[in-house]
């Protein structure tokens, strides 16, 4: 069984300034760590319970099955905030027929966020008889 300590999600951006500026200015992740010099350096963001590393760059297409699932308490809050921001909401929250209540945005390299919040009653949150 492999013991896993830590998980990051990583990715190259075609333009590594403007990637830390969206991930840690407009959705304002904070910085776990750096590394490197230069406008290629690494940078890693606090993701819930994990990390999300950008480093280096890349001009190919994006791989167009990357997503970001992220969960947010409030996403009411999530959006007004992202809005004043400017970043462009790309679908309004919306409540699904499995019972998240979800958003869509796209990270400067078109990189598909969905934030998601979990009601109360849903089974993610209370499993009735347990």
């Amino acid at each position: 069984m492999v013991h896993v300590l830590s998980s990051r999600v990583l990715l190259h951006p075609a333009d590594p300034d403007r990637a830390r500026r969206f991930y840690g200015e407009q959705l304002g992740l904070g910085v776990y760590r750096e590394f490197g010099t230069g406008p290629e350096r690494g940078t890693v963001y606090f993701l819930g319970g994990g990390f999300l590393e950008i480093a280096g760059r890349t001009d190919a297409p994006r791989d167009p099955e990357t997503r970001l699932w992220l969960q947010v308490p409030d996403l009411s809050a999530a959006h007004d905030e992202l809005v004043a921001q400017g970043v462009p909401i790309v679908r309004e929250p919306v409540k699904e027929p499995w019972g998240l209540v979800e958003m869509w945005i796209a990270d400067p390299d078109g990189t598909p966020i969905v934030l998601v919040e979990v009601p109360a009653d849903h089974p993610i949150r209370y499993r009735p008889g347990i």
